[in-house]
């Protein structure tokens, strides 16, 4: 098995639970019980999971108030993808 499809197995497995966590925060937001911590729900967003998760609050109308997260993801993701283009210019 080719190393890549190792990285491609971790992004689907971090989006799904990106998406996971996300609705859970929703959930228990709704019911007025404990909560997902934001540093949680930013490092998952951090370690891959980002896209996921910012469509997933666009879908389900969670954190979209939240200056920290409609501007800390997308500024997160552009940041992983400048690094996925240096590493596939610079040290492949």
């Amino acid at each position: 098995m080719k190393p890549i499809y190792f990285l491609y197995i971790y992004l689907a497995f971090i989006n799904l639970f990106a998406v996971f966590i996300t609705v859970l925060d929703k959930r228990r937001a709704v019911h007025h019980k404990w909560r997902v911590s934001e540093a949680m729900l930013l490092f998952v967003s951090a370690i891959g999971g980002g896209v996921s998760m910012y469509v997933t609050m666009h879908i389900i109308r969670h954190k979209t108030k939240k200056l920290k997260f409609m501007l800390g993801i997308p500024l997160i993701i552009v940041i992983e993808l400048i690094a996925v283009f240096w590493v596939m210019n610079y040290v492949i």
